[in-house]
């Protein structure tokens, strides 16, 4: 923005006089926030008003001397007198009335000015009190959505937890205890096998965080002869609070074991990696 160009347009002087729009008013006031150039310009315009009007008076002042003393030495004493308080009250009220009159002028225009900027003040005040306002609306109804969306992750773990629970103590379900083995003696785990829908419920409480680009591996054992089958991966382990997974398994179990394999599992198991076993 070329502010020499802004102040030479004459806007400003339109704005101190206040014949500008509400919306024009406001511009110019926040270009004076921005702009000491400009804010400096309107006082200086509205300076040079006040000047202009008081510049008027010792002039129009001097010229009725001089009016009076050229009538004075003219006239007689008596006449000097009448002559005197009739032109002075004539010039006074002729010369004074210009400058009288541009005095109230300037200070209507500085007054106006004044208004208009009080006016836009307040409506900017107002704007931003109800700029807040729909704010804290907004996030009333972010705190109110994210609330609602809380309450139902609740109710559905909620619900999920009962079912597991119900099917967790049917009695069709065979319980299978995984034992920690060598590599980590705390590790330990549970199997609930339900045969009738060949799921597995695997709650694997009981073992450690797996280490960065590794990931636990449920396997299905066969005893005589050893064979063993994957079932799956426990993935996203650290994400799963309740540590439960779910699996399907088809085959004959005669046992179960956990090994810690790489990201993406392995074909067969990885023995000295095995964390839990169990015996069906």
């Amino acid at each position: 923005m070329d502010i020499k160009e802004y102040i030479d347009s004459g806007i400003l002087e339109l704005y101190v006089a206040g014949s500008l729009s509400d919306k024009e008013n406001q511009e110019v006031h926040e270009l004076m926030l921005k702009h000491p150039d400009i804010e400096r310009e309107v006082l200086k315009i509205e300076t040079t008003l006040l000047q202009l009007a008081a510049a008027s008076s010792p002039s129009e002042s001097k010229h009725v001397f001089k009016t009076v003393k050229e009538h004075i030495m003219l006239d007689n004493e008596n006449s000097k007198t009448n002559s005197y308080v009739n032109k002075k009250s004539k010039i006074n009220w002729f010369n004074y009335s210009g400058w009288i009159a541009s005095i109230l002028f300037a200070v209507g225009l500085l007054w106006l000015g004044y208004e208009n900027r009080q006016l836009t003040s307040e409506k900017n005040q107002l704007s931003n009190e109800i700029n807040q306002l729909k704010t804290k609306i907004n996030t009333n109804e972010s705190d109110k959505k994210f609330l609602e969306l809380e309450i139902e992750k609740v109710n559905t773990n909620l619900k999920e937890s009962k079912e597991l629970i119900s099917i967790l103590r049917d009695r069709h379900i065979i319980a299978v205890p995984l034992a920690g083995q060598a590599i980590s003696l705390n590790a330990y785990a549970k199997i609930y096998w339900d045969k009738s829908t060949k799921t597995i419920y695997l709650d694997a409480q009981g073992l450690p965080e797996p280490p960065e680009g590794k990931v636990y591996q449920l396997w299905s054992l066969t005893l005589e002869p050893l064979t063993s089958k994957s079932l799956g991966t426990l993935n996203d382990f650290d994400s799963v609070t309740n540590k439960i997974f779910t699996l399907k398994n088809a085959n004959a179990s005669q046992a179960f074991g956990i090994t810690l394999e790489p990201e993406g599992g392995s074909i067969t198991p990885t023995l000295d990696q095995l964390y839990t076993l169990g015996i069906v």
